[in-house]
């Protein structure tokens, strides 16, 4: 049973489970390797889209050295690769080109609801976001490129924006805006004209200085960063990572905050809160976070921000993770997640039905 039609979705004593599948995706075509890998979604077909950086070690490409010393390996992938539900890669492209600014890094990636990919880019002087049709045809340039200097108050320019995501029904996209400003910011979709924007609390965003990250200290009001994601959800709420304070916070759409949560509050160095993603039961009755420095994923139920458990574990095997960065659901209820540094890999989690609520940590979610 697919986790939109399950009846367990909404007993409180019941939360979802999962499963790798070590097989999934496919084999890349061409030699190709997947650079950290910083961004993944799911369109209306459950195709599942990544992007990557490329960033191949020597030893990793042989064979595109030069001169080769190897006669077949490897390749760095084209950045954008979009994989059918059985893992089939079925589309590939990215890279500069004419009338838009390609970004210094590569960072985040969604589908839109009229079939439009957007990125983003945590480089420096990548204070813009494009938007592509799903072939790759280049559509809108949004923020004028080359700002390195962060401000948080800026209207025509963003800085390094880690994530997008879109509102279908007010045709708006969502940035975490991101590792320079300390922002949400909302664009008309169409446009591109900026919206609105806020910091933490729904304070005034400010670029001040907030010192070292203080576990025991009360939480910082303005955003500590880099805001890794800005997720709307169906009841018109939107769920903020503030990834090195280790806080989700939670806004009603036009910035009146609402709620925040702390996961694994002791973290230091990049923080535990990379990216969410919602189930998708009518009710989007739980939230994922995707941990890459304690190598996991957190299960929440949303209402009332109630933590539940997490699965995974540090390591380069099936189920396991190195710097867990991105996640996405797909209509059925799996899990997809992308990691970043040398991780350099999509692994796909999926969905078993409920069960009874484990807590703590489970370990790595092997097939039974």
């Amino acid at each position: 049973m697919d986790m939109a039609s399950d009846p367990a979705v909404t007993d409180p004593s019941m939360a979802p489970m999962f499963e790798v599948d070590p097989f999934w995706p496919k084999p890349l075509p061409n030699h190709w390797l997947l650079g950290s890998t910083i961004g993944v979604a799911v369109d209306s077909r459950d195709h599942v889209w990544i992007i990557h950086r490329g960033n191949l070690a020597n030893n990793e490409r042989p064979a595109d050295l030069d001169p080769p010393i190897a006669d077949a390996c490897c390749f760095a992938a084209p950045p954008v690769l979009e994989f059918d539900v059985e893992g089939n890669l079925v589309g590939s492209w990215g890279g500069p080109g004419d009338g838009y600014d390609w970004p210094n890094s590569n960072h985040g990636i969604v589908v839109d609801h009229m079939d439009n990919v957007w990125i983003g880019g945590n480089g420096g002087g990548d204070s813009h976001v494009l938007k592509f049709s799903r072939s790759g045809d280049f559509l809108l340039q949004v923020g004028e490129a080359g700002y390195a200097v962060p401000n948080s108050n800026a209207e025509n320019h963003f800085s390094r924006v880690a994530k997008l995501q879109f509102d279908a029904e007010a045709n708006e996209m969502y940035l975490a805006d991101g590792y320079g400003n300390k922002r949400v910011a909302v664009i008309d979709a169409s446009s591109g004209d900026l919206k609105r924007f806020w910091g933490a609390y729904g304070n005034v965003p400010s670029d001040d200085n907030l010192g070292a990250y203080d576990p025991s200290a009360p939480p910082a009001q303005q955003f500590r960063g880099p805001v890794h994601c800005a997720d709307p959800s169906a009841d018109n709420l939107v769920y903020v990572c503030d990834r090195g304070a280790n806080r989700i916070q939670v806004f009603q759409k036009d910035g009146t905050y609402v709620d925040e949560m702390f996961i694994e509050k002791n973290s230091g160095g990049s923080g535990a809160v990379w990216d969410v993603a919602f189930s998708p039961d009518p009710g989007q009755t739980f939230i994922y976070v995707a941990d890459g420095l304690n190598e996991k994923v957190h299960v929440i139920r949303r209402e009332g921000l109630e933590y539940i458990y997490n699965f995974g574990d540090g390591g380069r095997g099936p189920g396991q993770f190195y710097g867990t960065h991105s996640i996405a659901t797909d209509s059925q209820g799996n899990i997809y997640t992308t990691e970043t540094y040398e991780g350099k890999r999509l692994q796909k989690h999926l969905y078993r039905g409920m069960g009874p609520a484990p807590s703590g940590s489970t370990g790595v979610a092997r097939p039974n």
